[in-house]
């Protein structure tokens, strides 16, 4: 890799105090109330959720919602493969991993894999808000260098940074939106290509290649508990914690053409939006989301976060990657929805 970041490599007893620290950090979050989604904090100064506007207002999301595109914003630097997005009060953050050597499938399995690790570079671009990049952080090490998607819990942006193939592995990081301190929390086995954290119960939520399986993890990476997706619609590829214990994931699935349309060979990319229970692990709401970006990919491709005011949902995307169309533009859409019940 051409650069490396700063890391804290933890010891077991550097994790104890980085957790703590982290649910700590998380709790503050909630209380302050970042991006009009977390909660507020009771007179015993204990912090809890209650703010359900964006849960209610993407209930009233259907397959019939107007979304009108009302702003792109067009990336001036090399952005490689789009991954996730995530906004602090002073950032944009987008990783993205550069493909250095290709990965190449086996005619068999070999070693429990079905294709080689590939090399590449993971990146987590840091920007201001008009999209200039202001840091390049590297994350990764050894054959795990594809980040995933990302989210921010009002303190840290969580990043998983995993092989290139499934059934293989991944490093958990967290990176303080404020001084861009980049820790390394944990390693796990399997491939997490996205993360979220639950701040009721201060656990990690992560999905696995094409989004098949779920696992949860105390801060110090202990596997509390893992469940299959309920849900083949679509891979979800990028998400977001959502009060109370819910996560909203948007992703993508290639489909199969006609004959007459390019049969196998030209995909149809069918995009979409899921909320998820994370008490019950069930699908609340599911619905499709067919809008086009500048190069002609679903815009639930990659990078996705939605935001909520009352009725009024905006949603930012950055489908493309930095070679194709018009190069990586974050694009927002907005709607109106008539909230939930």
């Amino acid at each position: 890799m051409s650069t490396t970041p700063t890391r804290g490599i933890l010891t077991a007893a550097a994790a104890v105090i980085l957790a703590a620290a982290a649910i700590g950090g998380t709790a503050a979050a909630q209380a302050a109330g970042t991006n009009g989604q977390e909660g507020t904090t009771s007179p015993s100064g204990t912090p809890h959720e209650t703010d359900t506007a964006l849960a209610d207002a993407f209930n009233g999301v259907s397959r019939n919602t107007v979304w009108k595109q009302t702003s792109k914003l067009k990336l001036n630097f090399p952005t490689y493969h789009t991954e996730g997005i995530a906004y602090s009060q002073d950032h944009i953050f987008l990783s993205a991993v550069q493909i250095t050597e290709p990965t190449v499938k086996y005619a068999t399995p070999q070693g429990g894999y079905d294709r080689t690790p590939g090399k590449g570079i993971g990146h987590l671009f840091v920007m201001d808000k008009a999209g200039n990049l202001q840091k390049d952080i590297v994350l990764g090490e050894g054959d795990m260098y594809h980040p995933g998607g990302v989210d921010f819990d009002g303190t840290n942006v969580w990043v998983p940074v995993a092989q290139y193939r499934p059934n293989s592995s991944a490093v958990i990081y967290r990176v303080d939106a404020n001084t861009l301190t980049v820790h390394k929390q944990f390693e796990v086995k399997d491939h997490f290509g996205g993360i979220v954290l639950d701040k009721q119960t201060g656990h990690l939520v992560g999905n696995t290649w094409g989004s098949r399986r779920f696992a949860e993890w105390d801060l110090r990476g202990k596997q509390l508990s893992t469940w299959q997706n309920p849900n083949f619609l679509i891979d979800y590829q990028d998400c977001q914690y959502v009060p109370n214990s819910k996560m909203l994931c948007a992703g993508v699935t290639n489909l199969p053409q006609t004959a007459a349309a390019g049969g196998t060979a030209a995909t149809y990319e069918l995009g979409g939006v899921a909320m998820i229970d994370l008490k019950t692990r069930s699908v609340i709401r599911d619905v499709p989301f067919q809008q086009w970006s500048t190069a002609g990919h679903v815009a639930t491709r990659n990078p996705f976060k939605i935001t909520a005011s009352g009725s009024h949902l905006t949603m930012t995307v950055a489908p493309d990657n930095g070679e194709e169309g018009n190069g990586t533009e974050i694009l927002t859409y907005e709607a109106t929805v008539t909230p939930a019940k």
